[in-house]
């Protein structure tokens, strides 16, 4: 049997296995996987205070052990397209799953080196799921990309909330203390890992020793030309500046994200807000993107492109920062809005993988690349704006940072919100 017949029979294989699939199954497991993407790297903020008095941690150390998920989205994510590729979509998603829950129980174990090495393969595994998951929702939902994003970042958004709503008071139950919230979420990635077993022999592959390659619409390889396009003409997302444009967004919203995670129980512990409400200000902020979300991706199918939501998220983020800059008593109330503009963003920054693609390969393409040089930049937010702190010893000096970075995401976002196709 020749390759070609041997990728055929593969195809011909995985179409059969998919009909016997319930769409209620895949979405159940794509919303589990979703779950996993946020809840262990959220848990952290508010005990992070514990985590530097327990261990002898400075600040700069605390922002980069916070940092270090970042820089393995950045170095992991690009060869995160070529594993989907080798392995199929659900294999990966399965693999990065048992990754994240050895991870998580290794972080919570005793010793520095479990600390950073399970923070380490926590990031790995989840920049798995961040490429590979949008590919997903681009080949099996392709008609309903921004609806079913925004679910699962509804889904991702509640986890995120519940695991730092409950951080703290899960860590005073026990003499383990703050290890205890950070181990705990291996159980979901196990269970996310259940719901998506009766899926693993279903795959979109290409033969083996195709590394640089794209698929059809019926996972067929395509060969690239010397213009860096392949068969089916689309082109290599990083020589488009529309694909720039995506991943700036998807940069500059996340610094955000990190940031606030990780900096704004310390912010508003010292104007005076008590540990306990500031780790319930967590969950606010968290909760609250769960309404953005769920209104962002109401809203694009709605709209003939996403400009409009592009601005609007940024500039309600920037009111947010001005009223915790000059009214830090009502912190509760800008952190509800900065969850709501920060819910939104993220909905926005995933669905135009699939937007301004034309098929799910390509998405993986653009999601690899966004994700890769995105986090990159965002792993240096929360670095930065503790460095800040600690050269200044004010908060002003961060925040009015994190509102000029707000207005340039105002920038890419009209850029990016545009309805156009990489090429």
């Amino acid at each position: 049997m020749t390759p070609g017949e041997r990728a055929a029979l593969r195809s011909a294989e995985g179409a059969r296995i998919a009909r016997t699939l319930s769409p209620a199954l895949v979405l159940v497991g794509l919303l589990l996987v979703a779950g996993n993407l946020r809840a262990g790297l959220t848990t952290v903020g508010p005990v992070l205070s514990d985590i530097t008095g327990a261990l002898g941690l400075s600040s700069v150390a605390a922002s980069v052990l916070v940092s270090l998920p970042l820089v393995a989205f950045a170095v992991v994510s690009p060869f995160a397209p070529r594993l989907a590729r080798r392995v199929g979509l659900e294999r990966s998603l399965a693999l990065a799953l048992a990754v994240l829950a050895a991870g998580l129980v290794l972080r919570s174990l005793p010793g520095l080196g479990s600390l950073w090495t399970g923070t380490a393969l926590i990031g790995v595994a989840i920049a798995v799921l961040n490429v590979v998951l949008p590919a997903l929702v681009k080949r099996d939902f392709p008609t309903r990309i921004g609806q079913i994003t925004g679910a699962y970042s509804v889904v991702q958004a509640v986890f995120a909330a519940i695991a730092a709503g409950v951080a703290v008071p899960v860590a005073g139950l026990t003499a383990v203390g703050w290890r205890l919230p950070l181990g705990m979420w291996a159980v979901l990635a196990v269970v996310a890992l259940a719901v998506l077993a009766p899926q693993l022999r279903r795959r979109t592959v290409v033969p083996e020793g195709q590394d640089d390659v794209a698929l059809d619409v019926d996972g067929r390889r395509t060969a690239r030309d010397s213009a860096g396009r392949d068969g089916a003409g689309h082109r290599s997302p990083w020589r488009s500046a529309l694909a720039w444009q995506v991943t700036a967004f998807m940069g500059l919203q996340s610094v955000g994200f990190y940031v606030f995670i990780t900096w704004l129980p310390s912010i508003e512990r010292s104007a005076g807000i008590s540990p306990e409400a500031a780790g319930w200000h967590q969950l606010l902020l968290n909760g609250c993107g769960i309404l953005g979300s769920v209104t962002c991706s109401f809203l694009i199918p709605r709209f003939r492109d996403q400009r409009l939501l592009a601005a609007a998220a940024p500039a309600v983020t920037v009111i947010a920062m001005l009223g915790l800059l000059f009214a830090p008593e009502l912190a509760a109330l800008w952190d509800s809005i900065a969850g709501v503009a920060g819910g939104a963003t993220i909905v926005l920054a995933l669905s135009f993988f699939g937007l301004r693609t034309r098929h799910h390969a390509q998405a993986a393409a653009l999601s690899g690349m966004a994700q890769s040089v995105g986090y990159l930049v965002a792993a240096a937010g929360p670095i930065g704006v503790g460095a800040l702190h600690d050269a200044t010893g004010s908060w002003t000096g961060p925040l009015l940072v994190v509102i000029g970075v707000q207005a340039v995401l105002l920038v890419f976002g009209l850029l990016a919100g545009r309805n156009r196709f990489l090429e």
